[in-house]
């Protein structure tokens, strides 16, 4: 049997753009500040959390949806003596695009960002978690998963869309952007991050300082974050740990694993060894 402090994950290969966790016992978790390629939406099962998104901190507890937008800082720990679990769902924001639409909820295909970070809807609330809970479930055929799935999301959505907390307009440029696609771009290199402030015109002083403030997270943490990302990919692939420490740009596996631990609250081997069911 699993512990209950093992995350446990569901995916499947004919369902590439979902991933879903569950986490039963995190009272020992602690996150630094990271982002996802997906759009991730978590439901609070049990418990109360400080909720860090982008530069906004919450207090959330049992009962409470949190959205997180992609590439969105964010960082979810809890409060000391909590007990502490939840669901959290992941989905590639082009197929979620793309299903909005044929759904009739979005007009465009282009991904817009959801407007909130925090909801407390208890009908949605319930409604997602059972969902999540026949996703884990294996007395349901694949088929009628992702029938679940799209029922859920479509409900979901519908109402999320009716906020009126987002703001549509783009953000004017920013030359930080530029720094985070280097480091994004060259992730698995050493390169200092003085010879990086050079290149980009900043003392690296002001570079950390800056960098920190928009998004949260220094420019080694952002490095970092990348590398995991990119771990993610290729454990899902099923490599070797020791090969993707490598590919990565870790020193050695000990420091991809910690690291890893850190942001997804799963060792590498619980990842890559967490099987989807095979229907």
């Amino acid at each position: 049997m699993t512990p209950s402090t093992h995350p446990l994950f569901w995916r499947h290969p004919a369902l590439p753009y979902v991933e879903l966790r569950l986490v039963l016992d995190g009272r020992k978790v602690t996150y630094a500040p990271h982002s996802h390629q997906q759009w991730s939406v978590g439901a609070i099962l049990a418990g109360q959390s400080e909720f860090l998104c982008a530069d906004r901190l919450h207090y959330v507890e049992q009962g409470a949806l949190v959205f997180m937008n992609p590439n969105q800082v964010h960082a979810c720990n809890p409060r000391q003596g909590s007990p502490w679990a939840y669901y959290m769902l992941h989905l590639d924001k082009n197929w979620l695009a793309g299903f909005l639409v044929q759904a009739g909820i979005r007009s465009c295909a282009k991904w817009r960002d959801s407007s909130v970070d925090t909801w407390f809807e208890a009908e949605l609330f319930n409604d997602f978690a059972a969902m999540a809970g026949f996703l884990m479930s294996s007395q349901h055929s694949l088929k009628d998963k992702e029938q679940k799935l799209k029922v859920v999301l479509g409900r979901l959505f519908l109402q999320l869309d009716q906020q009126k907390q987002h703001n549509d307009h783009l953000l004017p440029a920013n030359p930080l952007y530029q720094v985070a696609a280097y480091l994004s771009e060259h992730c698995g290199e050493d390169r200092s991050i003085d010879s990086i402030s050079a290149e980009f015109g900043y003392s690296a002083g002001y570079l950390v300082r800056a960098f920190k403030r928009h998004f949260n997270m220094t420019p080694h943490a952002y490095r970092l974050n990348r590398r995991v990302q990119l771990g993610q990919q290729a454990l899902k692939q099923g490599e070797a740990i020791s090969a993707v420490a490598q590919v990565t740009g870790f020193s050695d596996q000990a420091h991809f694993q910690r690291v890893f631990k850190q942001r997804v609250a799963a060792t590498p081997d619980q990842y890559r060894r967490s099987v989807a069911e095979q229907d």
